[in-house]
């Protein structure tokens, strides 16, 4: 199949090369699917996500698993209605123009009696031989993908998951800890494959198989690995000897930069490598950059907590960090309530702080997430060539003494390209020059530090003309004002500046 070469569909069928993800948990209430097709579609489709990702909502015994703990592979899960009613949530995604994703566990599942677990009396889905067959740290065991029927097993669920409920694509979770023999244990704990090594040969072949099948029956969906490690080509064909996925988790870019932003900014000048290392390899695999369910729980602080300095200063990196992110290569993933900053960590007992939408701060942090979808998805630069090299290029990436970066995004089918300007730091900079390849008038589209985002106001009176003044290494430049803990985005405007160049 070509997955990782062509662009997912919409739920109309038109191609969809932009693609940003709300993750998402259904309510510690127990809001019903239809409760939810009610009020969380139109509030997704207010804030500009081109889908919504459920976390698992195949049945599972325990509501503390987060659903990763599966029992009923079959059985949508019980707790918020029937399966037509999540049918109907589906169709009204669709009906509005959101695709859905879930949570797929084919890694691992629970002892619970009343689960596959010693299911005719012996190992059936398991390994027999637990240095195989348990994750003992997770309490959980492994399927045996050795064996054909279990294969089927799980190849025939995920394509019921599309098949019955329409649905758009999946995430499958814990990528990594199928892929190695040796995940989670120590020495003498696991056996090596036929070769000596760690590799799980069976379960990448089994991921193959499940990613063929799945293109070959549904072309022009989504299959998402969170894969953590190094292992090769996971978003490449399978004939090429990918595991077949069209999008691979960037866990590198994630861990980066949130220990960037957690620093102290006078501390960032000493770890820019935080910012640039993850270009040397994006272009390697199809990536998705995702902040997810798993770094606002466990002590981790939600976003906002994170982050160093006064409240002010609180948002404006949280601002600055989604701003570089959305225009960073890759796809985008937000886990629910990051896009208005709530303070407390994910409490799957508990509600989202949804109270905190009465406060400036907040109200603001939302609306910036609005306008940032906004111009996402106004601008092919951005998203046209996520996955080639040739869709970006640094400008600077060298300046670490002021924590600024400057690159370039190009469109595909067009000369359009963007600069963006990041500034890490809470000290503004006035006169900071940029090279830019064309002589012209350059209009600030974009600006994190809006006041109607919450932000100084610091900014370029609406853009900036170019000097004869040739700068890293390209024939002009522009000065411009980088606001503090801010990013800025400039646009050549060809009218403008033809009328300008002519006398017209």
């Amino acid at each position: 199949h070509e997955s990782s070469a062509t662009p997912a569909l919409r739920p109309d069928g038109s191609p969809e090369p932009v693609v940003t993800v709300a993750e998402l948990k259904p309510g510690a209430r127990f809001l019903t699917y239809r409760e939810l097709a009610e009020r969380l579609i139109p509030y997704v489709k207010e804030l500009g996500f081109t889908h919504i990702e459920l976390l698992p909502v195949a049945e599972h015994p325990f509501d503390g698993s987060w659903g990763y703990q599966v029992t009923g592979y079959y059985a949508v899960t019980s707790r918020y209605g029937t399966p037509e009613d999540f049918m109907y949530f589906v169709d009204q995604c669709h009906a509005n123009g959101i695709g859905v994703l879930v949570d797929w566990v084919p890694g691992h599942f629970p002892k619970d009696g009343h689960g596959l677990a010693f299911f005719d009396g012996t190992h059936l889905y398991e390994h027999a031989d637990p240095r195989k067959g348990e994750h003992k740290e997770w309490g959980t065991l492994v399927f045996n993908y050795g064996r054909n029927e279990v294969r089927n097993f799980l190849v025939a669920n995920a394509i019921f998951w599309f098949d019955k409920y329409h649905i758009d694509g999946i995430r499958v979770d814990a990528v990594a800890s199928m892929l190695y023999l040796n995940y989670l244990r120590k020495d003498g704990e696991w056996v090596a494959n036929e070769y000596g090594g760690s590799e799980h040969i069976e379960a990448a072949d089994f991921l193959r198989q499940v990613n063929h099948v799945l293109f070959t029956y549904f072309p022009g969906v989504l299959s998402v690995a969170e894969e953590s490690t190094a292992w090769p080509m996971v978003s490449w064909p399978t004939y090429v000897g990918g595991l077949g996925f069209n999008l691979k988790w960037n866990m590198g870019w994630m861990h980066d930069m949130l220990d960037y932003f957690h620093m102290d900014p006078w501390f960032r000048q000493f770890h820019q490598n935080n910012v640039t290392f993850s270009i040397w390899y994006a272009f390697t695999e199809n990536f998705m950059l995702a902040l997810s369910h798993d770094e606002v729980v466990h002590g981790k602080s939600n976003m906002l907590g994170k982050m160093p300095g006064d409240e002010w200063q609180k948002f404006a990196n949280l601002r600055c960090l989604y701003s570089y992110m959305f225009m960073h290569p890759g796809k985008k993933t937000l886990f629910m309530s990051m896009e208005f900053g709530q303070w407390s960590e994910w409490n799957v007992w508990g509600d989202l702080e949804w109270h905190l939408l009465q406060y400036e701060p907040h109200q603001s942090l939302k609306y910036f997430m609005t306008r940032l979808h906004e111009f996402y998805r106004s601008q092919p630069a951005l998203f046209t060539q996520d996955f080639d090299q040739a869709g970006f290029e640094w400008i600077d990436c060298n300046d670490n003494r002021h924590s600024v970066v400057a690159f370039m995004r190009w469109d595909k089918d067009s000369d359009d390209f963007l600069v963006v300007v990041c500034n890490f730091t809470p000290q503004p900079h006035s006169h900071y020059r940029i090279g830019v390849p064309k002589k012209g008038y350059y209009r600030e589209l974009f600006n994190s530090d809006s006041r109607d985002f919450g932000g100084s106001n610091m900014g370029n009176l609406g853009g900036k003309w170019s000097d004869d003044w040739a700068f890293h290494n390209r024939s002009y430049s522009v000065d411009v004002t980088l606001p503090p803990l801010g990013v800025i985005v400039l646009k050549l405007d060809p009218e403008e500046s033809q009328q300008a160049l002519t006398g017209q």
